[in-house]
């Protein structure tokens, strides 16, 4: 599958050349127009800093099956996502390459020798699989993001929620997976659709053939999203962040949130050293870097895939 994608630089503008003095038999008019020419050599230098170059470079995407070669991709993508999260990124990297017949990586198809752009062939935009904690439950990675989940829940929201979900993990009848889907920051929310289509039809299978990460009750998502920082200023202990303050990094994932039937989001202000964290434009609002996460239904995931394909069919 592909998909196209557009990036607009930004970045200063080449610079203008300089104004020509003014001639020497015109003494009487030098002071006037060099004050001038300063005045416009300034605003040129102002406009130059912020100007917006419309740049639209064109790059197919295409996925492929996870192999050992995209060890580092996945784990730098991951520790995006974990920041200083006590997770074992390399051990749930290395897990999730062993189940390759689940989840695939984001690559930039047909790089030619011959570019300019140095661009490795091997290089991965983005990622999506799905690790069954409850299955995994003997990994260290799986136990840890289980007591992170929980150890943040019992910060946020009541007492009845944390029940709820320490219950929920626990319960070996009702398998939990945990849902991955991970890209860089440039590459369009389009290339979700068939990513999540994809890997509904490999855990399909999976379950067919009895093969790991085949059956989940419930989906775990832990998902990159924002609110403004002038919001953020509760500190009773409960979900502070309501639905519609939310800005979701991965915009698919908001058609999860709407069907989640557990919910909360936590900062990780103090954590992260992204420029995600920071003013997206001069005039947007300061914005503060949270995770959210979500328990939803398995059963739900029709509902949602009809979601993704209304608003991010190309």
């Amino acid at each position: 599958m592909a998909s196209r994608s557009k990036r607009r630089a930004v970045g200063n503008g080449a610079p203008q050349p300089p104004d020509a003095p003014a001639p020497r038999h015109e003494e009487e008019e030098d002071d006037e127009i060099e004050d001038q020419d300063e005045d416009e050599d300034d605003e040129d230098s102002d406009e130059e800093e912020d100007e917006v170059v419309d740049e639209e470079v064109n790059i197919d995407f295409e996925a492929y099956s996870i192999s050992d070669n995209d060890r580092d991709g996945i784990k730098r993508l991951l520790q995006q996502l974990f920041l200083k999260a006590p997770v074992n990124t390399a051990e749930l990297t290395d897990l999730l390459i062993q189940q390759n017949h689940i989840g695939s990586v984001i690559k930039q198809t047909d790089v030619s020798e011959d570019s300019d752009d140095d661009v490795d062939e091997d290089e991965i935009f983005g990622f999506i699989s799905l690790l069954n904690l409850t299955e995994r439950k003997g990994a260290q990675c799986a136990q840890q993001v289980k007591e992170l989940i929980l150890s943040r829940c019992d910060q946020n929201c009541e007492k009845s929620v944390v029940d709820q979900l320490d219950k929920l993990l626990r319960d070996p009848s009702k398998p939990v997976g945990l849902l991955l889907s991970e890209r860089f920051i440039n590459v369009p929310p389009q290339i979700a659709l068939p990513m999540h289509q994809q890997l509904q039809k490999e855990l399909a299978e999976a379950h067919e053939t009895s093969k790991p990460c085949g059956k989940c009750c419930f989906y775990l998502l832990i998902s990159k999203t924002f609110v403004e920082a002038a919001k953020n200023n509760s500190s009773k202990k409960r979900s502070r962040h309501e639905k519609g303050e939310l800005v979701f990094a991965n915009a698919e994932e908001e058609f999860f949130h709407e069907k989640a039937v557990l919910q909360f989001s936590y900062s990780v202000q103090e954590e992260s050293d992204t420029r995600l964290g920071g003013r997206w434009a001069f005039d947007d609002a300061p914005m503060t870097p949270l995770r959210t996460v979500m328990l939803v239904p398995c059963s739900e995931t029709g509902a949602i895939m009809d979601r993704l394909k209304e608003h991010l069919s190309v």
